[in-house]
């Protein structure tokens, strides 16, 4: 199972022999530094870069490219070199970006010898920096580890290998400029872009051209403060978290104040009423706003606490090990009882410490807990789960909702306090329901598991059709081999979907079409200012696809299209949503890696894949689920089907 790490965050190495990837939007330089057990760069010897690129157990790529290969053996290291940083740098002296404030998120990956991915890492946040560390494999306890760094230098390669203890720094940096810039004039230079930054085609790219770049943010969930963008998902910087006291719901992370001019304050609760939630009385916010708020507030609330419950506890273990290894190593300790005793002393240390971190964290648990049961009552049908009562007084609604919910999220301190997983509307990404074997356990097959991805997805272009007001949100579904008919059934009965899935190799083939052209349609009339010019027949209402099975019944022009969709389509209208095994399209090799690190994952089972954005936990995903014998799929659809034929009432 891939590990999508944020920044401080590490993961297990599996074995010694790796890959490490780089997608970057322009030419850069990758290169690597060897460190000892201070982490520090002895000499130049210890550095792989393009004018040296291969050391023993490691080799890099001799010119700036966009993409990188660098192969890694670890059982081939020195003895002595207990760290290895991987380094990315612009090139200097040629024409381009002075930082990576006007590119993409660089992006890397640590994969196996077979192309199984173990770890990856969207370097986020950086702005006036012209080189940056993006991750380092460290050794620890005679085990390999890969740790995301994402530490940024604007001064540039010298300033970076200086920091690192390395004494020539400025004339290693000088060495490598000079051999990426003769590299550079032998490579060919990439096709320009026009002022607007939009994509340019050539002849041969046509309806089926698409971009490679790499995906903006974190796979994080959605954002937890209004202040920011809608649909920012870039991690921010952990902020220190007392390990005692009650959760503070003043902090940033709980807007009260809302942008002038407000509107009239909303109403305080009636006597014998309940009282409106904690975040509930901020002024100028409408109730749907002032809940998301509070959902995202009690999220963060929820990962700083537990980081402060974790941090403890890692103290007290390291407090232990120090004084039990100081007790090992004076020999006096070991005549009589003193040895016994100091240890008994820095076992009760340690149980003391843990048990006040712990006693923080139920405190703050319980007070979460108690927020919790207000809200979710609170919740309107978006935000709801399929639970909720709210489902049943279900309405079309008139207006677009902020927001979606894609299914809980839990840590393991507390399984049973669930956070809402929220994303902002409309989606800025697609999604991704993993059907894929690395799921299976004891309880599900494969076969099983397939039909719970569908499940699940079903589940989530209901909540999306049920959301948008009549007819403002349309469901295409590709279902080449047919083997989704039961699972679609609720969408098909109710006649909620756009046309009947479509089969086979044909069938596929239009459906694309149809979209990759309204796609192109709508870009051109938006970059010309001309949308009156848009065709009348055209539909504009958002347009969801639905691919089962992939890559069955899909050749090579057809993925180009799916990718051309997953990339452009967001942007004017167009969401994807794939319910695919990744190891089923292995055939297709690096080409579809843009494809999924651009949509978001999800599953149909409880899975630990998703960190949050502001202290990186690895966070269990709970999928939407139904009540045992609800009908409040088909109920909702039927309101949807009514409302359409009624023109929205």
């Amino acid at each position: 199972m891939t590990a999508e790490l944020v920044r401080g965050q590490n993961h297990p190495l599996p074995g010694t022999r790796l890959e490490i990837r780089v997608s970057a939007g322009r030419p850069v330089v990758a290169g690597a530094t060897l460190g000892d057990d201070r982490g520090r760069v002895p000499g130049v010897e210890w550095v792989a870069h393009p004018g040296s690129p291969t050391l023993p157990g490691l080799e890099v790529s001799k010119q700036a490219a966009a993409d990188h290969r660098l192969a890694v053996d670890l059982g081939a290291l020195q003895d002595t070199v207990h760290r290895v940083s991987l380094l990315l740098a612009l090139p200097v002296g040629v024409e381009g970006p002075a930082s990576f404030r006007s590119l993409a998120a660089p992006f890397v990956a640590v994969t196996g010898l077979d192309g199984t991915e173990i770890a990856s890492y969207t370097i986020t946040d950086l702005d006036a920096e012209s080189a940056v560390v993006a991750l380092e494999l460290y050794r620890r306890q005679g085990a390999w580890k890969v740790r995301a760094v994402g530490q940024g230098y604007a001064g540039g390669l010298a300033e970076m290998l200086t920091d690192q203890g390395l004494p020539q720094a400025r004339e290693l940096a000088a060495a490598i400029n000079d051999a990426v810039a003769q590299g550079l004039a032998r490579s060919v230079a990439p096709p320009p872009r026009p002022a607007d930054g939009s994509r340019v085609r050539t002849a041969s790219q046509g309806q089926d051209a698409h971009r490679t770049s790499t995906p903006e943010g974190h796979p994080a969930p959605a954002q937890a403060r209004p202040a920011r963008q809608p649909g920012d998902d870039t991690p921010v910087a952990p902020a220190d978290q007392p390990s005692g006291g009650p959760v503070n719901y003043s902090h940033p992370g709980r807007q009260t104040t809302a942008p002038p001019p407000p509107p009239p304050t909303v109403p305080t609760a009636r006597p014998g009423e309940p009282a409106q939630p904690v975040a509930g009385d901020a002024t100028g916010w409408s109730m749907e706003e002032r809940l998301y708020n509070q959902v995202w507030g009690m999220f963060e609330d929820l990962a700083r606490t537990t980081a402060a419950y974790r941090s403890a506890v890692d103290f007290a273990d390291s407090r232990m090990e120090q004084e039990l290894d100081k007790v090992l190593s004076d020999p006096r300790s070991r005549i009589g009882g003193a040895g016994d005793a100091a240890r008994e002393t820095a076992r009760a240390k340690h149980a003391d410490l843990v048990g006040q971190a712990r006693a923080a964290l139920d405190r703050d648990l319980a007070q979460l807990a108690a927020e919790a049961d207000v809200v979710e009552p609170a919740l309107p049908p978006s935000y709801a789960s399929w639970s909720s009562p709210a489902w049943h007084a279900y309405r079309a609604p008139m207006e677009i909702p902020m927001a979606l919910r894609l299914g809980d999220l839990h840590l393991p301190e507390r399984v049973d306090l669930r956070i809402p997983m929220l994303v902002r509307l409309p989606l800025e990404r697609g999604l991704w329901i993993d059907s894929g074997k690395a799921l299976t356990n004891s309880f599900t097959d494969s076969a099983e598991l397939r039909r719970l991805a569908m499940d699940t997805a079903v589940a989530h272009a209901a909540r999306l059709l049920a959301a948008y007001p009549a007819g403002e949100f349309q469901v295409h579904v590709i279902d080449a081999a047919g083997s989704a008919a039961p699972a679609l059934a609720p969408l098909v009965t109710a006649g909620v979907l756009a046309g009947p899935p479509a089969t086979g190799a044909a069938g596929v083939e239009e459906v694309l079409g149809r979209l990759t052209q309204r796609v192109d349609l709508v870009q051109m009339a938006v970059r010309g200012g001309a949308a009156d010019a848009l065709p009348p027949d055209l539909d504009i209402a958002e347009q969801l696809l639905i691919v089962n099975d992939f890559p069955h019944g899909f050749d090579d022009r057809a993925v180009t299209r799916l990718r051309y969709l997953a990339d452009e389509g967001p942007a004017v209208g167009v969401h994807l949503m794939m319910v695919a095994d990744r190891e089923d399209a292995a055939e297709y090799g690096p080409l579809l890696d843009p494809l999924w690190r651009a949509l978001l994952r999800l599953t149909p089972v409880p899975d630990d894949h998703l960190a949050d954005p502001w202290v990186g936990h690895t966070w269990t995903y709970d999928p939407p689920v139904f009540p045992p014998g609800s009908q409040i799929l088909r109920q909702v659809l039927g309101q949807v089907a009514t409302a359409r034929r009624n023109g929205g009432r």
